[in-house]
């Protein structure tokens, strides 16, 4: 329907509740959901406006490299990088939040600020209290522990974001009242719009910077994985990044365009370690019959993306890394059908890493731009391998879809 609704997250709204905030996105239901999915949507979901946010990613991207270079060269082999999904959560973080804040928080720096640190360590918090505290009743919440580390944890997200979206308020009243022409990214579009509260703008970008760093990080953290421990794949990308960008040129949007073996890459990445494990609605607006079953209004229905995503029906293979399943063996024919799919054929819904329609994630396109420039540099400037005597690492649930030991790589400079 038109506002399709998720399952509830009854510990999120209570805390919501509890200190008086605005819903957003994540609570809200119906067609104040919808009111705040479309003041949202335009910056994040346009491709020419996404693509405006360029020059600030290769900025962080750039800081990025420089962070690896620093770390390998402190290294006892002088090449290996520690805990990769740590620092390129630190990328993450600071590349949405600069967009998002409209300001850079130093995540990258060798001398990370206070806030930012309590920030970062809230969300990791946060995520994985969530598990718990929604097994408890809420009779329980004085006596156990978990509630009270759950609210403080929520409490330093927001504080921070406040007090950083606040600042940006007073920068544009003082343009204001000196008649100097307001400019400014998303936050400034958020703030200059009577369509949002305050508070709703608060916890808005607060959600926003959730669902953004970890799919960014743990992403790129099992491409480089995937890349280090398959010579095969990787040289086939690194001849591609050089064919479209040769001499290590920066890539643009319009280079990614000419890039099919990166986005597969990374699509292929998503299918094997999909950030959100499973997802489900509820059917609130009419009842339904699904495969000769009769299913009331009020059912929940869940879909297992990580099931889904390793299915052998659905993907041969499935274990396997392999991105050229998702390369097409046609091109379209003039009568503009569509490409014809390689030897792989699967379900379109058993791979559908951002969600699908009016609710899919509204920071898709920017998520996507980030992972693509970040992993396109980092392949350019090094060869990566994997610690020697490295083991393999298997993924674990913490909310989201996590490593579950620290990746090590070898960052081998190319020539």
């Amino acid at each position: 329907g038109r506002y399709p609704v998720r399952i509830e997250l009854p510990h999120w709204k209570e805390y919501r509740e509890l200190r008086g905030q605005a819903y957003g996105l994540h609570v809200e239901t119906g067609p104040e959901w919808y009111r705040i999915r479309s003041v949202l949507n335009p910056k994040l979901l346009k491709p020419q406006a996404v693509s405006a946010f360029a020059p600030i990613i290769h900025q962080v991207v750039g800081d990025l490299l420089q962070r690896v270079e620093l770390l390998r060269s402190r290294s006892q082999d002088r090449a290996t990088v520690l805990d990769l999904a740590a620092e390129l959560y630190k990328f993450g973080f600071e590349g949405i939040s600069s967009i998002l804040f409209e300001t850079r928080l130093g995540c990258l720096q060798e001398e990370i600020p206070e806030d930012t640190l309590r920030f970062i360590a809230a969300v990791n918090k946060m995520l994985t209290l969530s598990n718990m505290v929604i097994l408890f009743p809420r009779w329980s919440r004085s006596i156990l522990p978990f509630w009270g580390h759950f609210v403080q944890a929520w409490d330093d997200l927001y504080d921070v974001a406040q007090k950083l979206i606040d600042r940006r308020m007073c920068e544009i009243e003082a343009q204001v009242l000196s008649g100097e022409p307001v400019e400014g990214m998303y936050l400034t579009h958020l703030l200059s719009s009577d369509k949002l509260s305050r508070a709703e703008v608060y916890i808005s970008v607060t959600e926003l910077i959730l669902g953004g760093v970890d799919t960014t990080s743990n992403t790129l953290s099992w491409a480089l994985y995937h890349l280090a421990w398959d010579c095969r794949v990787q040289d086939c990308l690194y001849r591609e990044l050089d064919s479209v960008c040769p001499s290590k040129q920066q890539p643009t949007t319009e280079h990614l365009s000419r890039m099919p073996y990166l986005k597969a890459v990374v699509k292929e990445t998503l299918r094997l370690y999909p950030v959100v494990p499973g997802n489900g609605r509820f059917i609130s607006e009419n009842e339904v019959i699904v495969g000769n079953y009769w299913f009331p209004k009020k059912t929940q229905f869940h879909l297992c993306h990580y099931a889904a995503c390793h299915d052998e029906a659905e993907f041969e293979k499935a274990e396997d890394f392999v991105p050229e399943r998702w390369l097409h063996t046609q091109a379209p024919s003039s009568r503009g059908d569509r490409a014809t799919p390689g030897f792989y054929q699967h379900h379109p819904y058993s791979f559908i890493p951002f969600g699908v329609g009016v609710r899919a994630c509204v920071g898709k396109r920017l998520a996507e731009m980030e992972m693509h420039f970040a992993l396109s540099r980092l392949i350019q400037h090094y060869r990566v391998e994997p610690e020697h005597g490295a083991p393999l690492i298997q993924p674990k649930t913490r909310t989201l879809l996590i490593p579950s030991k620290p990746i090590n790589l070898r960052f081998l400079p190319r020539a």
